[in-house]
């Protein structure tokens, strides 16, 4: 009988997840089909019993749906309880159980490009799902300062409030960043804000970057953002969302099927089918 998978957002329609996965079942001798799936904050609680009802082996959860669906789910890993976030859940035998992949495939892609994480400082942009889980797990990591900022204070103030590891940390507002940017190594945007198709937006003035920084967007589609654009170039080393998009897509991909995929493959297709280069 033929598994299925699948991703929940609202939007969707940007997702290379089914061209992904998909590419791995067949490479793999899955018999197994992924789907994307337009839905609204208001059907999210249908959606999850349809895809309890229907069988589905598990699926991905994307904006806007990563906190909201937790009260939906019979169990939750203790990680994603903390961060509050879940992105993946896997159907064990009639038990949804969400998982978070967000900050383990960000960090794990990061480190890719950088060689440490200690002593450096870092802000990050946003305080959704993303932003909670790449927190904690850069937290973990023992980083020099690891500030957030955000539109909303108080939703910052939360993350680091709820953090479980110690850490030197501030929430700042927007402007509060803007006005310190060159005191940063490392700026790490995990808003959708210039994301396609509204591709001209940036969360944040970097008139202050300093030249020799590492700013990464988790915003793949497109592969340069306005802000990575900018970034670029003031002489900032820049990253896109692609290398987080694969590697959390591998962990989930392992906890449905325990198999660890190919990483350049995956990249690869997501390229492909984009039409352009990483950075």
């Amino acid at each position: 009988m033929k598994k299925l998978f699948g991703v929940i957002g609202d939007p969707i329609e940007h997702s290379m997840s089914p061209s992904m996965h998909n590419e791995l079942f067949q490479v793999y001798g899955i018999n197994a089909n992924y789907h994307a799936f337009h839905v609204k904050k208001e059907n999210l609680s249908d959606a999850v019993k349809g895809f309890k009802a229907l069988g589905f082996a598990g699926f991905n959860v994307t904006v806007p749906h990563k906190e909201a669906i937790i009260p939906l789910l019979d169990e939750l890993d203790p990680l994603a309880k903390a961060i509050g976030a879940v992105n993946t859940v896997v159907n064990e035998n009639g038990n949804l159980k969400g998982f978070n992949t967000d900050g383990s495939g960000f960090v794990k892609g990061l480190l890719e490009r950088i060689s440490m994480l200690s002593e450096k400082k870092v802000l990050i942009i946003g305080a959704g799902g993303a932003a909670r889980a790449i927190y904690f797990t850069m937290a973990k990591e023992g980083p020099g300062l690891l500030d957030i900022c955000n539109r909303t204070v108080t939703k910052a103030n939360l993350i680091v409030k709820d953090c479980p590891y110690q850490v030197t940390a501030r929430a700042l507002n927007i402007e509060e960043a803007e006005h310190q940017l060159e005191i940063y190594d490392l700026i790490i945007q995990t808003t959708p804000i210039g994301m396609a198709p509204d591709i001209e937006r940036s969360p944040i003035s970097i008139h202050k970057l300093k030249s020799g920084s590492f700013v990464s967007d988790i915003i793949y589609n497109p592969l340069e953002t306005k802000l990575l654009r900018e970034a670029g170039n003031k002489g900032a080393e820049i990253q896109n969302g692609l290398d987080m998009f694969v590697h959390q897509g591998a962990l989930a991909f392992k906890k449905w099927n325990g198999i660890v995929p190919d990483i350049k493959r995956m990249k690869d297709k997501v390229l492909k089918q984009l039409g352009g280069l990483s950075c």
